[in-house]
């Protein structure tokens, strides 16, 4: 192999994102109206949830790719995929003021989570973009 070693750390996020790809894979075969694929802030239903979950899916499984095979394409994809979490992440918040909402303590550990594994992600393989084929 020409680059370096991706280290634990960056496996254990390329690992995460494919079992998000598999999460979003899924979403169309769930029967619970609380389950669906969040674009742009809005849950997904029918005919756009089987289409974006997969969709989102099929990406999800090139940037793991990309991470666990150390290619230079996956850096701008997770800037790109950070930027995109944060915006669904709030577009989420705002149109959804009325539902029902999970303890403060779940959603602020949701958040940082949500948005710190795609950040630290970003950061992480800016650091190494010398290591990137």
């Amino acid at each position: 192999m020409a680059g370096k070693s991706r280290g634990v750390t960056l496996t254990i996020f390329a690992l995460l994102f494919g079992l998000l790809a598999i999460s979003n894979f899924s979403k169309p075969l769930s029967h619970d109206p609380g389950i669906g694929f969040v674009f742009m802030g809005v849950r997904l239903k029918g005919t756009a949830n089987a289409i974006m979950g997969p969709l989102f899916g099929i990406c999800l499984v090139i940037y793991a790719y990309g991470i666990w095979t150390m290619r230079r394409f996956a850096l701008p994809v997770a800037w790109i995929f950070t930027g995109w979490v944060i915006v669904n992440t709030v577009l989420f918040s705002m149109k959804n003021r009325s539902e029902p909402h999970p303890s403060l303590a779940f959603s602020i550990a949701a958040t940082v989570i949500g948005i710190g594994v795609p950040l630290a992600t970003a950061i992480i393989l800016s650091r190494r973009s010398a290591d990137l084929t």
